[in-house]
């Protein structure tokens, strides 16, 4: 005989065969007598759309109820209440309850914000500034942009979640394999931008002069020993929001290889943990700028972990992914 170790085990058993609408009461009655199991499940369908519609509000709701009894559902909640999903964005609400959270993980963040000199609404207190690479002032590299602490924070916070790298299919906008990129990716969903990475992504708003909701989610990569991305544009194809900037961020230094090569520019930047590049991929009219193509050259020894993050000319809304384009 199965035995059956929960309730969500009974969830998951009763979607995997079919039996939606019966999974759906089993939740609901368990989450409407107080089981924060089961509200942190009910969160968590409305983000995603699926088994339900998708409720970026409703999923704050059910968070906020789950809070004390998960602490999975404290992180999120913290992380969309920063970063305005399902509501408004509030700064000072989500410090207060990172501050009343007492695992290991809300400690880190709290003693790295400790360290940043932010406002009250999570900007840095100072605007970082860059140094031109180039005599028209398109590349820019903004020395320890990110401390040792920081960058293993980014690094550490999505090692678990590393896949094979995707690129954008310039037809449908969607994620795809491609042999242009040979290296391992993850992505800063909404829901997982905890504070510490959404100061960091406020620091590059700050840096660019940008709006934080231009920004798509930051994309951490890793290269391993022989793995490269080969030469490339980062603007799209067929958009009406166009990647007008990128910032890169090298967040560890001591391997070989993987520089960032600008051909037009006769340019090969040697990464250096900490340091951020800044280009702008497009010219004055809009077009792509054909001398913004580059590479990240293969790395001969070790491992090159970087943080992307493309920056819109319009606001960028992570929860309609391909719709954006």
């Amino acid at each position: 005989m199965v035995v059956l170790n929960s309730l969500l085990d009974q969830v998951h058993i009763l979607l995997s065969t079919g039996r939606k609408d019966e999974a759906i009461k089993l939740t609901r009655d368990a989450r409407d007598k107080g089981d924060a199991g089961a509200q942190f499940q009910w969160a968590m369908w409305r983000l995603i759309g699926d088994p339900l519609p998708r409720d970026l509000s409703a999923a704050r709701i059910w968070l906020a109820r789950a809070r004390l009894g998960q602490t999975d559902a404290a992180a999120v909640e913290i992380a969309l209440t920063a970063n305005g999903s399902g509501g408004p964005q509030n700064w000072q609400q989500a410090r207060l309850l990172l501050d009343a959270a007492t695992d290991d993980a809300a400690e880190v963040q709290r003693r790295l914000l400790l360290k940043m000199q932010l406002d009250d609404s999570g900007m840095p207190l100072e605007v970082p500034l860059g140094t031109p690479l180039t005599d028209d002032s398109r590349i820019g590299r903004f020395p320890a942009f990110l401390s040792p602490d920081e960058c293993a924070h980014v690094a550490q916070a999505m090692a678990m979640r590393m896949e094979p790298a995707l690129v954008v299919d310039p037809a449908t906008g969607r994620q795809t394999l491609h042999p242009v990129r040979t290296s391992d990716s993850a992505v800063v969903s909404p829901t997982v931008e905890n504070l510490a990475l959404r100061a960091i992504n406020l620091r590059i708003a700050a840096a660019t002069s940008t709006h934080v909701d231009q920004g798509e989610p930051l994309t951490i990569l890793r290269y391993r020993r022989g793995q490269q991305f080969r030469p490339h544009h980062d603007a799209l194809s067929q958009t009406r929001n166009q990647r007008s900037m990128t910032m890169l961020i090298y967040l560890n230094e001591g391997f070989v290889g993987g520089e960032t090569i600008f051909p037009s520019y006769d340019l090969s930047i040697v990464p250096k943990g900490g340091d951020a590049i800044l280009f702008h991929n497009l010219l004055n009219d809009g077009m792509p700028d054909p001398k913004m193509r580059h590479a990240g050259a293969p790395v001969r020894q070790g491992s090159k972990w970087l943080a992307t993050r493309w920056i819109r000319t319009h606001r960028y809304d992570p929860w309609r992914g391909p719709e954006n384009i």
